[in-house]
């Protein structure tokens, strides 16, 4: 039922942790593995490849769930927290504020409930949509240039992961309906 929950290393290659860090997955795990790390709180290795590594922000985010990941702490799709998200995005030939929009209405529509708040005047417009049980769903805009915009959607706060795939197929059929 649709594709599930990709990990972290597939959506980030090899090559590209290398030129972005200086070392590969493998080496950064043995570091850390060395250092530790297991036994740490995400925060605690985050700030670790940042402050002693001197590791950028996001890539040591990124190195930090592939870490998780890898060793078992957090499966795909599982947030620092504990709950699941999944998250789907494409590209439309609209502006933001129209694709926001477009999409917002898709998801009311399909959620037959309204956003708690839209956002239409930020450089990357939103709207969140609450949902039974805490979670919720996200629509946002970024501009591209040339009048494109990618869209996403993410639905947030999942208690566990067993509907990831069913969520992810159901968001991706939204994007579609977006002009």
């Amino acid at each position: 039922m649709g594709t599930p929950v990709g990990s972290n290393v597939e959506g980030v290659g090899d090559d590209a942790v290398r030129r972005a860090t200086g070392r590969d997955r493998d080496e950064w795990f043995a570091l850390l593995d060395g250092a530790g790390a297991v036994a740490w709180a995400h925060p605690a290795i985050a700030g670790w490849l940042t402050a002693e590594q001197q590791v950028d922000p996001w890539w040591a985010q990124s190195l930090t769930v592939a870490y998780e990941q890898a060793r078992g702490i957090r499966r795909p799709g599982q947030r620092q927290d504990g709950t699941f998200e999944a998250s789907v995005t494409r590209t439309v030939d609209l502006g933001t504020e129209a694709a926001l929009r477009a999409l917002a209405a898709i998801v009311t529509l399909q959620l037959d409930v309204d956003p708690l708040a839209l956002n239409l005047t930020a450089k990357h417009p939103t709207a969140r949509f609450p949902l039974d049980g805490g979670e919720f769903v996200l629509a946002s805009a970024s501009p591209l240039g040339d009048g494109r915009s990618s869209i996403g959607l993410t639905w947030g706060r999942m208690p566990d992961g067993s509907r990831l795939a069913e969520v992810k197929a159901r968001m991706r059929e939204w994007l579609q309906a977006v002009g």
